[in-house]
């Protein structure tokens, strides 16, 4: 089968593709930050692409793609008198439209495919209120409300579900977890008394493209350690 990540260099989209990889499908990876190459395999594709740009270069996927997973984001925490109409921009432009862009350039090749699944990601800031979180919050309940839309539009050809994350130990998270005692102070905040690893967000994002969840659309998937929907006193 013929995936494409988003967002798969680093982090979290890098353990999808990793995941992909191993499960013997093709991943075409597309990045910010990367240069074009082909892996050894034959199976990994890289592009150099900017999902925010609505003139990015798409030509390079098949002509049939099973799914795509769109892993950008953003991590623009501030007291919210010190935010200006460009944060809220910024984050609504890496967050959203760049899954717009994204969607809507795999349109074609889901067409060639019986059962196509989008996924989405978002935060756990957009169910639970969070200081200093509100340009991102902003942002990523637009990307529900994007989810819920186009699960609804696109079907039944096309799934599309969301992963909903608490903070996850990757380069994005890297100033919030750089020493123990931030590190610590994070574990306490979450019912599960951790924080969340790529690979809790790949599991998620695996089911949601797989024939596992072959019924599953329109739907927000909290992995983010209970923080979302308890609280421990």
């Amino acid at each position: 089968m013929n995936y494409l990540v988003v967002g798969g260099s680093t982090g979290i989209g890098k353990e999808i593709t990793d995941r992909l990889l191993k499960g013997g499908h093709y991943v075409f990876v597309a990045s910010r930050n990367a240069r074009t190459r082909l892996s050894t395999s034959g199976r990994l594709a890289v592009f150099n692409v900017d999902a925010t740009q609505p003139d990015a270069d798409w030509s390079f996927l098949p002509e049939s793609l099973d799914g795509v997973v769109y892993c950008g984001g953003s991590i623009n925490l501030k007291p919210f008198k010190r935010l200006k109409n460009e944060d809220f921009i910024q984050d609504y432009k890496v967050n959203v439209l760049g899954a717009v862009n994204t969607v809507q350039a795999c349109l074609k090749s889901f067409k060639n495919v019986e059962n196509a699944s989008v996924v989405l990601f978002s935060s756990v800031a957009a169910e639970r209120g969070l200081n200093f979180h509100a340009s991102i919050s902003a942002a990523k309940g637009a990307v529900e409300g994007l989810t819920k839309s186009l699960s609804a539009e696109l079907a039944p050809s096309v799934r599309v579900n969301c992963v909903a994350l608490s903070l996850t130990d990757t380069p994005m998270a890297e100033a919030l977890l750089n020493n123990e005692r931030k590190q610590d102070a994070s574990k306490l905040r979450h019912p599960l008394k951790r924080y969340g690893q790529p690979a809790d967000a790949a599991e998620a994002a695996l089911f949601f493209l797989e024939s596992k969840s072959s019924w599953v659309t329109g739907q927000v998937l909290g992995v983010d350690g209970g923080m979302g929907t308890i609280q421990n006193l």
